[in-house]
């Protein structure tokens, strides 16, 4: 009998169908050569027909080149870290694909010579905060306080209370970051309650510069207190040391819905010599770490040699751009959502879901801004409860849904899906039960 094997398709035969051609085009030749390999290997364990191979292929290509797929973020936490926190707008899309191009990124069209890189994203953000005498760009906030720290306190002493050595996501602690620059920590106060005094007493030659750190991912209460920045800069003009302020949640300016969540103007208003904060966060926009505050001082570390290394592509300054100077973000919408509107839509998703035999309801929900922004913040939000087995279910869903399991139900919070997801979000739940 002839051996079944014969029949496997010769990979240069697959290669030259028409689907695969378009898939070389889009993943490269190598990926798809590798898929064929693979199925090629299957059909001769006898794990697969021959007859199939050319399906198994075309099931296995990726949805996209990039390796990553889209999510539907119903878990209620606006800013998802493992999500990548904030979405790009539209408006921040469609500058991306620009930029993805050749552009005039450090060109100037009309002498022909060397352009300021970034000019529209640093004109943007200039705009947007009037009270800063300079704005600089690096790839995230932490990258703006390693910066601000080799630049002002390598070889000296950084004055920080003790009460925001923060600890964020994955481990990281601040004064890990800042001690790698070869700045010196110089601790003050106490967990719970730190002085102007204590500030005054640790100030000396050896001070490069004070951080206030504003602790993003939890609060103290209780017999608390804190040194306001409005006090603390008026120390360090007397002392002549600068103030860096970190502000990383992104806010630009005050937000009525988070009064307890610094903004840069604000800090700036009040003395700060400088302020960082992130991009990706409440701001809205692609990750990056953003620095406001006296021309001298931005400067000088705009100059420094690690600003070559800590600085964006493109793409990014693209969609910072279009971010500050656009339309509002997604993060920005999800956050001024109305409640009643969200309990309208769940009421809808919830009636049509029961109406193809699905048990469904219609709750109110609460949710959080995340990414380390707002800590203790309550957004009311609503909810369509599933059954909690849904919630393993629906990852595996096409588009994957994330959802929040809360007291044995799965949630499918609706404040940080956008509305014309809603029917995405019902076919998602429609097919998981076969999945």
């Amino acid at each position: 009998m002839t051996d079944p094997r014969r029949s496997i398709p010769r990979t240069d035969a697959l290669l030259a169908d028409p689907r695969l051609v378009e898939a070389r085009r889009r993943f490269g030749h190598a990926q798809v050569k590798a898929l064929i390999v693979a199925a090629q290997r299957r059909a001769r364990e006898g794990e697969l027909p021959p007859s199939d191979v050319l399906a198994a292929v075309l099931e296995s290509l990726p949805d996209s080149a990039a390796g990553l797929r889209p999510v539907i973020n119903a878990t209620g936490v606006l800013l998802h870290t493992n999500l990548g926190r904030a979405p790009l707008s539209a408006a921040a899309r469609q500058a991306v694909e620009l930029a993805a191009g050749v552009t005039d990124v450090e060109l100037d069209l009309g002498t022909g010579g060397r352009g300021r890189r970034g000019r529209t994203a640093l004109a943007a953000l200039a705009a947007a905060v009037p009270a800063a005498e300079a704005v600089h760009v690096v790839n995230n906030n932490a990258a703006a306080l390693v910066l601000a720290a080799t630049a002002l306190a390598a070889g000296a002493e950084i004055v920080v209370s003790r009460g925001e050595l923060i600890e964020i996501g994955d481990g990281f602690r601040l004064p890990d970051l800042l001690v790698s620059t070869g700045a010196r920590l110089r601790e003050v106060g106490m967990t719970n309650r730190t002085s102007l005094a204590d500030y005054a007493e640790a100030i000396g030659p050896r001070t490069g510069m004070v951080l206030k750190v504003h602790p993003s991912n939890y609060r103290i209460e209780g017999f608390t207190a804190d040194v306001p920045v409005s006090r603390l800069s008026e120390l360090c003009r007397e002392r002549g040391i600068p103030l860096v302020g970190d502000a990383g949640s992104g806010l630009l300016a005050p937000e009525p819905l988070l009064p307890r969540e610094p903004d840069v103007t604000s800090w700036l208003e009040q003395g700060a010599d400088l302020v960082t904060t992130s991009g990706d966060k409440l701001l809205g926009g692609p990750q990056c770490g953003l620095l406001f505050g006296r021309a001298e001082l931005v400067e000088r570390l705009r100059r420094h040699p690690l600003a070559r290394a800590l600085r964006v592509d493109k793409i990014t300054l693209a969609a910072l751009t279009a971010t500050v100077a656009g339309p509002p973000s997604p993060t920005w919408e999800a956050l001024h959502a109305d409640e009643a509107t969200l309990r309208s839509r769940a009421e809808s998703l919830a009636a049509r879901l029961r109406d193809k035999g699905i048990d469904a309801e219609a709750v109110g929900s609460q949710s959080v801004v995340g990414g380390g922004g707002a800590p203790g913040v309550v957004l009311p939000s609503a909810a369509v409860a599933l059954d909690e087995h849904l919630a393993a279910v629906l990852r595996r869903a096409e588009p994957p849904v994330l959802a929040r399991v809360e007291n044995g139900r799965c949630l499918l919070d609706l404040r940080a899906v956008p509305a014309d997801h809603d029917d995405t979000l019902l076919d998602a739940v429609l097919t998981a039960p076969e999945k």
